[in-house]
Parts: C-alpha cells; structure tokens; sequence
C-alpha cells in the first residue's frame, strides 16, 4: 500500500440488508388461536434462527385487526394492530378461521378490507375455516381450495364457485393458498418459508417446533381411522386391533368373529355404521399406515411387508386406488428428509 493515499484505498461496499417481508395476519373476535399463534410463531423462528447466523430477519409479522383488543378462542384475549391502508404492499396476508368466521364474513366493511387488501399483496392464505372469508370476498371463485374436513361440505354448498377439495393439507392456486384445519396452519406457514428461503431454512424451523414431520400439501388432513368414526364408538376397538395387527388375516371372516358376529351381519352393520365395506376399510387403513411408513424413510418392500399386503404390486395397486400414485413417487415426494 506504499505510495498510496488514502483517497485511493479502494473501499468495501456494504451490502444492504433484505428488506423484511411484512406479514399480516386478520384476525377477529372468537378466531381460533392456533390459527393465528401457530403461522406467527414459524416466522417467528425463521426471525431467531436467521439472527443466529447473523443475518438480518427475512419476516415482520404482525396480527392486524379492525377491534384493537378482543377475545379468542381459550378465553386468551389478545391486542392487535390496526386495518392498514390497504393500498399499501405488503408480501403475505394470512386469515385466521374459528367460530366467529361466521360474524366476520357479515362484516360488510372488513370483507371490503380484506379484498382490497389480497389485491396489494403478493400472496393471500387463509388457515382452516378462515377460507369461508377469502371465499366471501370472491377471492376464491374458480379456484381450488380446502378448509377444515368437518365443514367441507357446508363450504362447497355456500360456495358453488369454489372448488372444494377436502383431503389436502393445503393447498396453492396461484397467488392463492388454504390450509385445512388448525394446525395446518403450521403446515402452510412452513410451506411459504420454503418458497422464500429454501427447504433447509423450513426444515430448520420445523425442528425448533418439535414438529414431527414437515407435511407436504398432499398430505391428508385426517386419518382413514378418523374417518370412520361414525357410528359413536361402535367398532373403535375393532379399528385399534385392526392397526395393531396389519400383518394378520384381515377378512371378512376374521373381523366378523372379532367382534362376535355372523359375517352377514357383521358386513351389513359395519358398511351402516362407517359408510364403507369392511374390506375397503382395511385396505384405508393399511395404505395409511404404509404412507407414515414411506414419510418416516421405510423402503417400499418394507412398508408393504409390516402393512399385511400380499406383495409390492399389491399395494402399488392400493395407493394408485386411494392415492393416486404408486408407493415410489408417493416416497420420493413426501419421504423425510434425512439431516
């Protein structure tokens, strides 16, 4: 540096920090708190562990509301920002669902907020029964979506225009995302992560919540075991011996004499009861076992070994049946991946 001055040092530029991405989350009297506190708390950590690097944090989430405090669900009442201008940018808005969806889908002036809003923002999504809002405010017409399982039904007749699907987790149409029920909303929260920062800065926040496994949006939303508790118990302990003995014989016969019953009788009330033949109940349950299976690593061989199915090709056939997919793709892409 002899023969230099000062003047002619060259000097460092400094790189700017990331603007923050602002998250907005609506919420309203009576929403469910695990719909707003789950979503805030994943870009919460991606905050943390981003600041553990030295990094500067990628999110601002705020909970916005046009009451400033007010009483969700579990009796917690919470203080939340003011409606923005909805004019102003903003990267995600997020709508919470509950039981007082209802009264804020009657909410005329908050319905015009929320579609002036999604229209500022580069994403919207809403968090289990909050698609009902997204839905009122037209955000939803002709697009696909999914609320929570239990009001499916009551969704898609109130919204004709919408196309429901009821298994997903959550789902992405565009600009658009919904998730199922409550915790789902962990599940999308970690998905848009994913599409900000990569899947190792997902994954990351996934360990911190101690989430088991980091769903994808394919993923049911209930279990087939779930779905066939109709009948107020009548065959539950049928159903706990079933998935604790998937290798064992599983016919009509078997079942039958389980449960102390003639077979015809033991068909005809079980297909009353859950809606579905005792053998395409088994089949559910052994295809959903051998799913956690292939999530949690499990080869297909030996999937279909520990699932009661006769051979590989059998349960190829189940998953194409119930899935769609065969059993490797079904892996490939749900799989856990391995740290």
């Amino acid at each position: 540096m002899a023969g230099h001055s000062l003047a002619e040092t060259p000097i460092t530029p400094r790189i700017a920090p990331k603007p923050m991405r602002r998250i907005e989350i609506l919420t309203f009297a009576n929403a469910q708190l695990l719909d707003v506190a789950g979503p805030l708390q994943v870009f919460s950590y991606a905050n943390d562990l981003a600041a553990t690097d030295g990094q500067s944090p990628p999110y601002e989430p705020v909970v916005v509301a046009k009451d400033a405090s007010f009483t969700v669900s579990a009796g917690l009442t919470i203080a939340a920002h003011s409606l923005p201008d909805p004019g102003i940018p903003l990267n995600t808005l997020i709508v919470a669902g509950g039981r007082g969806v209802n009264a804020a889908c009657d909410d005329h002036e908050l319905i015009g907020w929320l579609r002036r809003r999604s229209e500022s923002a580069t994403r919207t999504a809403s968090v289990c029964s909050g698609a009902f809002l997204l839905a009122t405010a037209g955000l939803l017409d002709g697009r696909r979506a999914v609320t929570h399982w239990h009001r499916c039904a009551e969704f898609a007749k109130r919204f004709p225009q919408v196309r429901v699907d009821p298994d997903p987790i959550f789902i992405q149409d565009g600009r658009i995302w919904t998730s199922a029920g409550v915790t789902a909303g962990i599940d999308l929260a970690l998905a848009l992560v994913e599409a900000d920062l990569g899947g190792a800065e997902a994954l990351a926040v996934a360990r911190h919540l101690v989430v088991y496994l980091k769903r994808s949006g394919g993923q049911a939303q209930f279990s087939s075991v779930l779905a066939l508790q109709r009948g107020h118990g009548h065959f539950d302990r049928l159903h706990a011996w079933i998935m604790e003995n998937l290798q064992a014989d599983l016919s009509v016969p078997a079942l039958a004499n389980q449960v102390n019953m003639s077979e015809r009788s033991f068909t005809r009330h079980y297909q009353r009861v859950t809606g579905r033949t005792p053998a395409r109940a088994v089949e559910d349950i052994r295809v959903e076992a051998a799913r956690r299976l292939l999530e949690q690593g499990a080869s297909v061989a030996r999937a279909s070994l520990r699932c009661g199915f006769r051979s590989e090709e059998t349960m190829r056939r189940a998953f194409v049946r119930r899935l769609g997919t065969n059993p490797q793709s079904y892996k490939e892409h749900f799989g856990m991946v391995r740290a």
